[in-house]
């Protein structure tokens, strides 16, 4: 059972994709889920706002499906969950599990959540310690709090490690460097 690395509430991965030792990949995934309300689905996860939800529809484990063209290196899955906001609708069990398609997912992560409230940052590495390498990531919402049926999950964001430049050591530029520069002649 491994225990998620939580952030002070209010803290966003994306300080870590400033830094450029990461980028957010979400969106070369397609997003599935097992069931949601109307109006409360992969768009809602996907949208950046902390405020709107994915809300399930259905029995028991709750899942979210991300799919990738290729086999993609992953490195962290980022969770946004809000106890106060959710109470029994807040994940208290997920298991994140990892593989080729359905038919072989394997479980790589499962965690305990004791109302979380923030940023849930998963690591996502083999047992050599480097990022995992696949075409499929499913997360598993095996129980709620206070024994909830449906769940709330505010945002799901999905990690990559930005590789170093071959040609030696050149400063990582990111797209408000180039921002600065893009009007000179």
């Amino acid at each position: 059972m491994a225990t998620p690395s939580k952030t002070p509430p209010g803290a966003d991965p994306k300080q870590l994709e400033r830094t450029g030792s990461v980028r957010e990949i979400g969106s070369q995934a397609v997003w599935s889920l097992s069931s949601c309300k109307p109006g409360f689905g992969v768009d809602q996860l996907r949208d950046d706002n902390l405020e709107t939800y994915w809300q399930s529809d259905g029995s028991q484990p709750h899942l979210v499906n991300i799919q990738f063209r290729r086999k993609t290196t992953v490195k962290m899955l980022c969770i946004y969950a809000d106890y106060k906001s959710d109470e029994s609708y807040t994940p208290s069990k997920i298991s994140v599990r990892v593989g080729n398609n359905f038919h072989n997912l394997q479980e790589v992560r499962q965690l305990e959540m004791v109302e979380p409230s923030g940023w849930i940052h998963i690591s996502l590495l083999d047992a050599g310690n480097s990022p995992i390498r696949t075409f499929m990531i499913q997360v598993a919402v095996l129980a709620n709090h206070q024994n909830g049926r449906d769940t709330h999950m505010r945002q799901i964001k999905i990690y990559t490690p930005v590789e170093e430049s071959s040609i030696g050591k050149f400063p990582r530029c990111t797209t408000v460097d180039f921002m600065m520069y893009r009007t000179i002649r």
